[in-house]
């Protein structure tokens, strides 16, 4: 498998990109399962036909473009070719020395940004930290692992020494990124509205920013046609977070309100298969008084 990926890694970004497109209509076509979560996911956030199917064929080119940005040498071989809108929102909020986090949904390539970010900063301000999970598959995780080892790039594990270190890097006026659209762990976030259904929704991303004065930027990888590269898109966190620290729901609900803004400009490269709506495991209670799903779940 390792030889295939490497191969791969090699091949031209639009063939990479052309196979993603078959894969993910493979996939779409044969896994039930996947199909319907995808089609109720982008039927509550109200995707036109033709975008769903564009999504369909973008979730297959996610899979197939991340050997390029995990093994291929020299490893900016992209990042030194990506477009950029908004470039002056980072220089703007490292001017302030309070640090950035950096909010990227399941849109676009959300590897791209990450590398893009510490390859542009990270030389004058410092590394970027992002929040990662290690891999399901134990013969994958190696290669993500070496392949997220970037220049200016730094990993946190989703545990509490995790969180730590972001929270030191915030405070010495680095930049943290994490994709507040993932599931938390059962305790550690909040129920808040996401296209209009609840979602159980991590709180880590408003409670770094309340704790250390940090500005909130919202970034993501567009995926340009026929392999043409990315342009990274930046934009301010026009959502105000509640003074409070305890009102995690209503800070939750801010952060899915731009995460919402930013998928709903772009619907046909969102990650709809994503099982967003889904409750933490291990934990019955959580799920929201009187939905759906607290209903099948006691059934």
């Amino acid at each position: 498998m390792a030889w295939l990926l490497h191969c791969l890694s090699r091949s031209p970004l639009w063939l990479a990109h052309g196979l993603g497109a078959a894969l993910g209509w493979l996939t779409y076509a044969f896994s039930p399962m996947y199909r319907r979560r995808f089609n109720a996911n982008a039927a509550q956030a109200g995707v036109t036909p033709e975008q769903r199917r564009a999504a369909v064929a973008s979730a297959g080119r996610l899979l197939m473009e991340l050997p390029h940005l995990w093994m291929r040498r020299p490893p900016h071989h992209l990042v030194q070719h990506v477009r950029w809108r908004g470039a002056d929102c980072i220089e703007a909020a490292y001017a302030k020395g309070r640090g950035i986090v950096f909010l990227t949904p399941h849109l676009g390539c959300f590897e791209i940004t990450a590398q893009a970010v510490a390859h542009r900063f990270g030389p004058q301000h410092g590394p970027l930290t992002v929040l990662f999970r290690p891999a399901p598959k134990p013969w994958l995780r190696p290669l993500i692992e070496q392949g997220r080892v970037r220049p200016h790039l730094a990993t946190a594990p989703a545990t509490l020494a995790g969180v730590r270190q972001m929270v030191r890097a915030l405070r010495r006026g680095e930049a943290v990124g994490l994709l507040p659209d993932q599931v938390p762990p059962a305790g550690l976030g909040a129920w808040a509205p996401f296209f209009g259904r609840p979602a159980y929704t991590m709180t880590l991303a408003a409670r770094l920013a309340q704790q250390t004065g940090a500005a909130l930027l919202l970034v993501w990888g567009e995926r340009l046609p026929r392999g043409a590269g990315y342009t990274v898109h930046v934009l301010p966190f026009d959502d105000v977070l509640p003074a409070d620290p305890q009102a995690q729901a209503e800070a939750a609900a801010a952060v899915n309100r731009a995460m919402e803004r930013l998928i709903a400009g772009c619907p046909q490269q969102y990650l709809w298969g994503y099982h967003r709506y889904k409750a933490p495991r291990g934990d019955t209670a959580i799920f929201p008084p009187g939905s759906a799903d607290a209903g099948a779940r006691a059934s």
